[in-house]
């Protein structure tokens, strides 16, 4: 029968082998012994259920937590072909008994349900009826009230197993589970004599870092831009945290979504769709988004917060790349999310003892996020993982190319401000004090008479408050716990003091990602994006970005030469070959390549052709130039510079325009423009300041979308 599976393997799924650990659990359960599969997510753990469902003679029912995760692998599995359905609260009776009826038939291979519909025993009798060979329970963890996501409705799968007339083979799975929960998993799942098979947690694909001290905006803004044209998400730990963030993303031109309980239910499904359909490409959202969508080329998550447990941080980190192309995990620390997390373990209805075990959970992850050592080495102890080893030379620990810069006069002022101080308040009249603000705290408190009002006036507030903020990630500095935190000198710091000990800090380069030029690559995107509107479908269930990418390098011309392709199977080639083929043919005669040359090429897309002259610009000034010296550089007129930069932003092209308009004047402009209409230019001119020039004044437009 393996050898069976190996030929629906390529047959359906268009590959040729087993992911690592797949073959192993499959010929388990085609022996029909139970077995319980722990692999990392984008281990490939459907396959290891829907394969044998294929084989065995009846129904497989499978278990799923989200009605989202289920429709997407319906959709998934019939556009491979495979007649399979699901059946929750989002079909009404006509449709339940309808899916039920087919079933009965045999015309379904694979079920999906919702844990909670075992719940009734009205349900349970209609599945009694069927012919069930295999039940599979997805994100198995949800059993255990050790676990991190633990759902009552998943107690009632035992007792329907016991219900039925003849048992099936029993199949769990999950991506994170310590020694307690798999045993958990075992007991109350009732699992009889299972093989445990686990894959590793190890995520190869995946480079792990955590930044401490960075301001958390700027970086998140910095890394956007960079990645504009990738599909990413950003956890946040509140509502509260996940609506500014949005607000503040969406002003700065990014097209981006937002996700949690407290939206409707119609915001959150629509948000989710956008988010899978491409139509955005940022999500933000607390950690209730993302365990129901098999999104597959997100390729960055970003935890704008320390999460609460390792469990929760390697599920939500593990939604990058699961498509097995690089993908990043960022998460941005700072000391207050700390206190965040145990006000939201102090607020819930825990058991005293169950808020000591998540105290125990979360000071692991305050570890991780101050180890020295390898991240990735951490995290695959945290959950038990022998043999692994202790550099990974990819996360932010093993490969830290940061620059070490001298703060410590910087660091010796900040400490005697806050002395002087008297240890009694927070961060923001610290730094108020020491740029010498005149604001009115700072008069009220005579903090102007101090030694240390204006030591680092050459700075701005937001400058010294990031440098404090490093100092308390670095343990010189501490917060006090509660709503209004005063930060206090820790016993570190007094070396530094007495100047016999130096603080360097560092920091990091900022990442030059240039453009990619990547030509069929994108034009595979768009036409996907077109086949998943017109098929209704997420544009990854089409093709995922693996597969386009591995078309881009071979350039397939025949139906043979494209089945070869992985992930091409013979009904997707059936349904959208033809039309990717039409592409790569056009594209080889417009451009006079050979697929020699490609291949000499190492691979990567071919067809560049000379960029436009307004891209050219665009380029420079990515790398920093000025428009005055771009204009030197190329010969043109200044204002040709500026057009140039204005119709790359109106294309789509990442322009920084904060750079181009002066701070001071950017409200005055704005009002400017709503006051005389951006119709034209010169009347918005005359009306302003002599300094501020026509480019602050185009930047302001389209900044903020009001022109073209």
């Amino acid at each position: 029968m393996l050898e069976r599976a190996q030929e629906i393997l390529k047959q359906y799924y268009g590959y040729s082998s087993f992911r690592s650990g797949q073959e192993k659990i499959i010929k388990s359960i085609l022996q029909g012994i139970d077995t319980l599969g722990i692999m990392p997510t984008g281990g490939g753990k459907s396959i290891c259920f829907q394969i044998p469902a294929l084989l065995f003679s009846g129904v497989s029912i499978i278990i799923s937590p989200l009605i989202s995760l289920m429709k997407d692998q319906v959709d998934a599995l019939n556009s491979l072909g495979i007649e399979a359905t699901y059946i929750n609260s989002s079909l009404d009776q006509e449709e339940f008994e309808e899916r039920i009826h087919r079933a009965g038939q045999g015309k379904y291979k694979l079920i999906y349900v919702a844990p909670e519909r075992l719940e009734s025993p009205r349900f349970r009798t209609k599945l009694k009826a069927l012919p069930v060979s295999m039940l599979a329970i997805d994100e198995a963890h949800c059993v255990s009230q050790w676990g991190h996501d633990f759902r009552t409705s998943y107690l009632a799968i035992a007792p329907f197993i016991q219900e039925l007339p003849r048992r099936p083979v029993v199949t769990a799975f999950t991506a994170t589970a310590t020694p307690e929960v798999t045993q958990d998993i075992v007991r109350l799942l009732s699992l009889k004599n299972p093989l445990v098979y686990s894959t590793g947690f190890n995520r190869e694909n995946l480079n792990f870092s955590v930044l401490r001290g960075e301001n958390k905006r700027d970086f998140l803004v910095d890394y956007l831009e960079c990645n504009k044209e990738q599909a990413g998400i950003v956890y946040a730990a509140t509502r509260k945290e996940v609506d500014a963030l949005h607000e503040y993303l969406r002003k700065k031109g990014f097209a981006v979504g937002k996700y949690h309980a407290g939206l409707s239910d119609a915001e959150r499904i629509s948000n989710q769709e956008m988010f899978l359909y491409d139509d955005i490409s940022i999500m933000v959202a607390t950690n209730a988004f993302g365990m129901g969508i098999d999104k597959s080329n997100v390729r960055y998550v970003i935890h704008y917060n320390m999460p609460k447990n390792m469990e929760s941080y390697y599920q939500e980190a593990g939604r990058a790349g699961r498509d097995g192309e690089p993908g990043e995990c960022i998460l941005l620390f700072t000391p207050q999310d700390i206190q965040v997390q145990k006000f939201l373990i102090e607020q819930s209805q825990l058991s005293e003892e169950r808020k000591r075990f998540e105290y125990q959970k979360l000071q692991a992850m305050v570890d991780y996020c101050h180890t020295p050592r390898c991240l990735r080495k951490y995290i695959l102890s945290y959950f038990s993982e022998e043999k692994t080893p202790e550099e990974c030379g990819n996360c932010s620990n093993c490969k830290d190319d940061s620059e070490l810069t001298d703060m410590t006069v910087e660091a010796q002022k900040i400490f005697s401000c806050i002395i002087r101080m008297k240890e009694q308040y927070g961060i923001s009249l610290v730094a108020d004090v020491l740029k010498g603000s005149q604001n009115k705290k700072v008069l009220q408190y005579g903090f102007n008479s101090l030694s240390t009002y204006g030591l680092l006036k050459e700075y701005t507030v937001k400058q010294i408050t990031d440098m404090i903020n490093v100092l308390v990630a670095e343990g010189y500095l501490y917060l006090t716990e509660g709503q209004y935190p005063v930060v206090k000198i820790r016993p570190k710091a007094i070396p530094v003091l007495k100047s016999q000990e130096k603080v360097l800090q560092k920091v990091r380069r900022k990442e030059q990602k240039p453009a990619t030029g990547d030509l069929l690559f994108e034009e595979f995107r768009q036409l996907r994006k077109q086949i998943s509107q017109r098929e209704q479908v997420p544009p990854y269930i089409v093709f995922p970005d693996s597969t386009l990418r591995e078309i881009c390098r071979h350039l397939p011309q025949d139906k043979r030469a494209f089945l070869s392709i992985k992930g091409v199977g013979q009904a997707k080639f059936d349904r959208y070959g033809q039309e990717f083929l039409e592409v790569i043919l056009r594209h080889k005669g417009q451009n006079g390549i050979s697929i020699q040359t490609v291949q000499a090429q190492g691979g990567e897309c071919a067809g560049e052709k000379e960029p436009p002259s307004h891209v050219v610009t665009w380029k420079l000034f990515k790398q920093g130039y000025s428009v005055q010296e771009i204009a030197g550089e190329r010969n043109l007129k200044p204002v040709t510079i500026q057009d140039h930069l204005v119709r790359c932003g109106l294309e789509g092209y990442e322009v920084d325009w904060d750079t181009l308009i002066p701070q001071e004047y950017e409200d005055l402009i704005l009002k400017k423009i709503k006051e005389l209409g951006a119709e034209r230019l010169k009347p918005i001119k005359d009306a302003l300041p002599e300094e501020v020039d026509y480019l602050a004044i185009k930047a302001v437009l389209c900044k903020y979308k009001k022109l073209g």
